[in-house]
């Protein structure tokens, strides 16, 4: 879920994510991974953005990640196979704030080959950044604030101030979601409105998530397997209830059948044989 929401924002906002990684707003279209080779990519959490002069790789990443310098490099090189006379900015954004050295691994080496790429912790950055720009406003509250409430409650008085409703909702959205590696969510409902959140194209990929199981279920199922799918992407009770139209009651029980799905089963002990 938060993966498909960094990935949103910056395809979305690319002008904006542009003036704050690169310094320029300039205009990027996306290219998809399947233009780069026809190895496979791991595309959640990828986001490849191009102008003329420039092609802009960024990587969004919620925990460290051993395999990131190998797979910058993998990806640098079939970018220069695909666009070897463009420039290449490649960026790793790690959301939550970590102590493992993983996260400042900025370099890929092996034998006389020596890449290197850029990192952004946003747990250093300052929260001014993300006030400037409405595409990076969700992530405000990950950044270097002694006061993750009270930021989000500014970047909420923004959002209100934003006139074009389908921004307004889809930014409100995504601010909710990203916001609850902060911030409680009870914190979350009181500060950003829910009625805005449900026009946005965020909620309606959340329902279309369930569509094609519930299609021939009726409603209710639907509303159902949307909430467990929104529940495994650890969205809050409080959230999924606003989202589906379901009770509380009825969202905690979907909880609790979820958790007990992921639980491995008990092995039985292996049954001794006679020769």
């Amino acid at each position: 879920m938060i993966d498909n929401i960094c990935k949103f924002l910056a395809e979305s906002f690319s002008a904006d994510f542009a003036s704050w990684i690169l310094g320029e707003a300039i205009a990027l279209t996306k290219i998809e991974p399947s233009e780069l080779s026809a190895e496979p990519i791991r595309a959640d959490s990828v986001i490849f953005l191009e102008s003329t002069k420039i092609i802009l790789h960024i990587e969004f990443q919620t925990e460290p990640n051993k395999n990131i310098p190998f797979r910058m490099a993998d990806y640098r090189l079939r970018l220069y196979r695909k666009f070897p006379d463009r420039q290449i900015h490649q960026v790793v954004i790690y959301l939550n704030a970590s102590q493992s050295s993983l996260v400042h691994e900025t370099t890929f080496r092996i034998g006389a080959l020596n890449h290197e790429f850029n990192v952004i912790r946003l747990w250093e950055q300052p929260t001014e950044i993300f006030q400037q720009y409405q595409g990076p406003f969700p992530f405000a509250t990950l950044s270097q604030t002694s006061n993750p409430e009270e930021t989000l409650r500014q970047v909420a008085k923004q959002i209100e101030n934003i006139q074009d409703k389908e921004i307004q909702s889809n930014v409100a959205a995504s601010t909710a979601i990203i916001s609850g590696i902060a911030l409680n969510k009870e914190i979350i409902q009181r500060l950003l409105r829910s009625e805005i959140m449900k026009e946005s194209v965020i909620y309606q990929e959340i329902l279309m998530e369930g569509k094609a199981e519930g299609k021939a279920e009726g409603k209710a199922e639907t509303a159902n397997q949307i909430a467990t799918n929104m529940l495994l992407s650890n969205i809050s009770v409080e959230l999924v209830s606003q989202f589906t139209g379901l009770t509380l009651k009825q969202v905690e029980k979907l909880r609790k059948l979820s958790q007990k799905s992921k639980m491995p089963k008990s092995s039985k002990p292996k049954r001794s044989s006679k020769n």
